[in-house]
């Protein structure tokens, strides 16, 4: 242990150090940058974890990236089928990045019973279709299970069910118009369970049913769908594999992301970023404001310490690092500190939701949490890093002290 080192802890362990004139000014900076850490961590907390769970809903209901028909790119009422090749599906599974592809059709229809109707899509899926990414959104009842004939079995969402009075087990008839203007199509489908994730726009939206149907009613052939449906492991490189994407398909397909699809929730939810970063910004400038005041204070309480080190023979460099170690100290106390209560709000937050949000505003029904510990250890370093380096040019004030009239001083 060098002697500066030495020195700092020695002295902030000491009682009298602690009873001193400077003890409430250095409680305050600790406070202050605990407060800082506080904001800073729930304001990444929340504001990924919002950014991810609205991500999450839009890509658990529409995958990440559509491959449909050109004429289908601006309305989701399929009217022009496309035919992927297996082997065209097939390259797209072995793309790293992709999940799973899925063989969807989606048409619009009208729901209706005895006293009421709704118009929404009708999502045909087949057997294989991953209901995991739905199942935690769903409240009553299970995914609809598929077998090799037809099944009138449907997963709705809460609002339909609600606008329907609509319960499990309870049928209902779903109307599908037909091109030549003859009389509608009309399936009696069964509720076997409910969902709903919050995301109003996307839980009126959708009901999901067997393809067959669909198939059926449209007079489609089995190699016919309204688009294939592609789930990424994540979207970090969306654009990336999109674009890559459609320069391997086939001339008559269109490829649309998400982001695409739905570019002005995308836009609102980029603007946390900016938040974040503000927010982040104006902490550490106080934060650092705040060392810096105490580091100062420090100073001049120990102008007679730094007298008699200097008769001794200490250089300045020397007392520099003491009071730069005695800041760096603090400055982990206030980080530690606003860590645990910062980390605890959110961990109350993420296990009992206890502020909650319009979803009809926020697309989601409390405030969302998300914690990466990579970002998280990046903010703490960050923090650190820039508190410390802000107090170089404050230390150089030692080196100013005159001995003969530090110890006068005092």
């Amino acid at each position: 242990m060098n002697f500066e080192h030495f020195l700092s802890k020695r002295i902030l362990s000491t009682i009298p150090y602690k009873n001193s004139i400077s003890a409430p000014i250095i409680k305050i900076g600790i406070v202050a940058i605990a407060i800082g850490m506080i904001v800073m961590i729930v304001s990444v907390g929340v504001g990924f974890g919002m950014q991810k769970e609205i991500k999450d809903k839009i890509s658990s209901f529409e995958g990440h990236i559509s491959i449909q028909s050109f004429n289908n790119s601006l309305n989701e009422n399929s009217f022009n089928p496309i035919s992927p090749k297996k082997t065209f599906i097939d390259n797209l599974k072995i793309i790293p990045e992709i999940r799973n592809v899925e063989r969807i059709i989606s048409k619009f229809g009208v729901a209706r019973t005895e006293n009421d109707f709704d118009g929404l899509f009708f999502k045909g899926v087949e057997k294989s279709y991953d209901f995991g990414k739905l199942n935690k959104y769903i409240i009553e009842g299970s995914n609809p299970k598929f077998s090799e004939n037809f099944s009138n079995d449907v997963l709705i969402s809460k609002v339909l069910a609600d606008k329907l009075n609509l319960k499990l087990d309870d049928s209902f008839q779903m109307l599908f118009s037909k091109s030549d203007n003859s009389k509608p199509s009309i399936i009696k489908l069964v509720v076997v369970g409910i969902y709903s994730s919050g995301f109003e726009d996307l839980d009126s939206k959708y009901i999901f049913g067997d393809i067959k149907q669909l198939r059926r009613i449209s007079k489609w052939r089995d190699n016919q769908i309204s688009s294939l449906e592609i789930q990424l492991n994540h979207d970090k490189s969306l654009e990336v594999i999109s674009e890559n994407i459609y320069l391997n398909s086939p001339s008559e397909l269109d490829v649309v992301t998400t982001k695409e699809k739905y570019y002005s929730i995308y836009e609102w939810i980029d603007l946390f970023d900016k938040n974040i970063y503000l927010i982040i910004f104006i902490m550490i400038l106080v934060a650092s404001i705040n060392i810096i005041s105490v580091l100062v204070v420090l100073i001049l309480e120990r102008t007679n310490m730094i007298g008699v080190l200097k008769v001794l023979g200490v250089a300045n460099i020397s007392i520099q690092k003491f009071f730069i170690y005695t800041s760096s100290y603090l400055i982990f106390a206030g980080i530690f500190l606003g860590n645990v209560i910062g980390l605890t709000i959110l961990f109350i937050q993420y296990n009992y939701k206890i502020i909650s949000l319009d979803p009809k505003i926020y697309y989601v029904d409390s405030v969302p949490v998300f914690i990466d510990f990579f970002h998280l250890l990046n903010l703490n370093v960050i923090v650190f890093s820039i508190c410390v380096f802000s107090i170089f040019a404050p230390s150089l004030i030692v080196s100013k002290v005159n001995p003969k009239d530090s110890i006068k001083f005092n």
